[in-house]
């Protein structure tokens, strides 16, 4: 029996297992902190240093091991469960994250700072509703900056509270003209009108700001309020004027996130070249057993969140938000540590050593409780496309459904978003026909070797003969056809997307060949699209 460490002899073994790591000597830290778990299970900060170890040195899977030892013995440290639930939701361990978010939850009368984090992570798990109530708590218990009100904004926004959202934002740039993501939102939460619009604010901000910003914060809200400018004067058929302020905030955006262009290629490449196994997708087929995942794949901004809604109008179906959860399992048990591009060509390398029953298991074990008690959720993840061999090889009973858009329509709808830091695609026509032209290729590679791999969904079909087209795809599903999928302005379900203002509407064709009004300028655009 181990003798009993005392809590100076732990804080010791710790501090030198971090000098041992900023030295190099990582199996001596790694001893280290094994002999601290061993002799104290309870002690967080060394699994949790641990666990960081194990990561840096690639082994995704260790890493979750001390994280799950923590969580048998949940700290009353408010900073330490934070911490905790935040490093299991990166291990792929969910559904124990959650548990130390329910017992973080039991803490009385908490600083703001606690509900802040906690509507941060139940947020990042797509737990709007709670997210929402914990912010709101946040802003009663004395949370009071500008970033705390843009996301009460956006969850209000989410939530379908559209009037509240607009009121919250409109009070935060009251206080703090100069926040260009509460104009971001605020603009884009309702048309802009001749006798109502934002633009002599928006204005009055970009004429006191640098037009070539000489920090990255500056060049970001000079993008902010270049793409606000945009947006309303788009909204006011303003056209030339509004192209030229989307041109700017493109070059600023694209200046902040490069494409990897070559990186893209890799990913591609290493997927079609990865030997395919063949499949045969049967509507209703029996799976391993509670609810089945529904995945909604496809280009972003190609009318995912439109089917989502649809589908999620169906009694037996709820929507469970754009998750990460199927990519983080598959890194998972591949044991390659998530690196962007980098880690899933890694993955094609080594598919024949991936357990894919496994895999299925996981996923599923960590994502069936947003099903909410009934038969089917949707996964809603436009960048899953790249997933669908994986995802058909783990779990073949679970439906894929890709949206598919004009090229032109879903191209220009990239472009004239405003994504922040995670399209870099999005900020210029060649880095965006180069990204379409990736994801046609793959699609063209799955329709190839199965066609019955994943089922295509035409978005103008969709929104042209709804009742038709959800026929097809709930048969596809193994579900039967309800009068309220033909409604998803009635749902009610929080839905946390940018376009979710947009998808409350009832369903219409306005979308449809919008990209000609810039026909002119999106010249460039086309002529890639065609010679690639």
């Amino acid at each position: 029996m181990n003798s009993p460490m005392t809590s100076e002899k732990t804080l010791q073994m710790r501090e030198q297992a971090a000098r041992q790591i900023r030295a190099g000597q990582l199996d001596a830290a790694m001893a280290n902190l094994e002999a601290v778990i061993d002799h104290v299970p309870q002690d967080v900060p060394a699994c949790l240093q641990l666990a960081d170890l194990l990561l840096a040195r690639g082994k995704f899977r260790d890493s979750s091991r001390p994280l799950l030892k923590a969580a048998q013995h949940l700290p009353r440290n408010v900073p330490l469960l934070v911490q905790l639930a935040q490093h299991l939701i990166a291990s792929g361990e969910v559904v124990t994250a959650r548990r130390c978010l329910d017992f973080l939850a039991e803490a009385p009368d908490p600083p703001s700072d606690v509900w802040l984090a906690q509507a941060h992570i139940r947020f990042s798990l797509g737990e709007v509703a709670m997210a929402r109530k914990f912010l709101e708590r946040a802003l009663a218990a004395g949370a009071d900056d500008p970033d705390d009100h843009h996301m009460h904004a956006m969850l209000l926004q989410f939530t379908g509270d559209i009037e509240g959202a607009c009121t919250v934002l409109e009070q935060c740039l009251e206080r703090w003209p100069h926040y260009g993501d509460a104009a971001v939102v605020l603009v884009n939460l309702r048309k802009q009108k001749p006798e109502a619009n934002r633009l002599r604010h928006v204005e009055e901000q970009l004429s006191r700001l640098s037009l070539d910003p000489p920090r990255l914060d500056q060049k970001f809200v000079r993008a902010d309020f270049e793409y606000a400018r945009f947006k309303i004067l788009d909204d006011l058929d303003r056209c030339e004027e509004a192209w030229s302020s989307l041109e700017r905030c493109n070059a600023l955006m694209q200046e902040l996130n490069p494409y990897d262009r070559e990186g893209e290629e890799a990913v591609t490449e290493a997927l079609v070249n990865m030997p395919f196994a063949s499949h045969a997708h049967v509507p209703g087929a029996p799976g391993p057993g509670g609810p089945v995942p529904i995945f909604i794949v496809g280009m972003p901004r190609s009318g995912t969140t439109l089917l989502d809604r649809m589908l999620s109008s169906h009694s037996d179906v709820t929507a469970a938000g754009e998750l990460i959860e199927f990519w983080r399992q598959l890194h998972w048990v591949a044991d390659v540590p998530p690196a962007k591009t980098q880690s899933l060509c890694r993955i094609t390398g080594r598919h024949d050593q991936i357990d894919f029953d496994e895999l299925g298991r996981r996923y599923l074990e960590q994502s069936q409780w947003r099903a909410q008690g009934r038969g089917f959720y949707v996964d809603k993840l436009p960048a899953n496309v790249q997933m669908v061999e994986f995802i058909k090889r783990a779990l073949p009973h679970a439906p894929i459904l890709n949206m598919v858009r004009d090229p032109m329509d879903v191209c220009f709808s990239n472009l004239k978003a405003m994504f922040g830091n995670i399209a870099p695609f999005s900020y210029s026509m060649d880095a965006m026909a180069h990204y379409y032209r990736q994801y046609a290729r793959l699609c063209d590679y799955w329709r190839t070797r199965s066609s019955d791999l994943m089922l295509d969904v035409s978005y103008a079909r969709l929104v042209r003969e709804p009742e038709d087209v959800m026929r097809e795809v709930l048969a596809y599903c193994g579900l039967g056809l309800q009068e309220a999928c033909l409604h998803p302005e009635r749902n009610a379900q929080p839905v946390a997307t940018p376009s979710s203002a947009q998808v409350r509407q009832a369903i219409h064709t306005r979308g449809l060949g919008q990209w000609r009004r810039y026909a002119g300028q999106l010249r460039p655009l086309e002529d890639a699209l065609r010679s690639g």
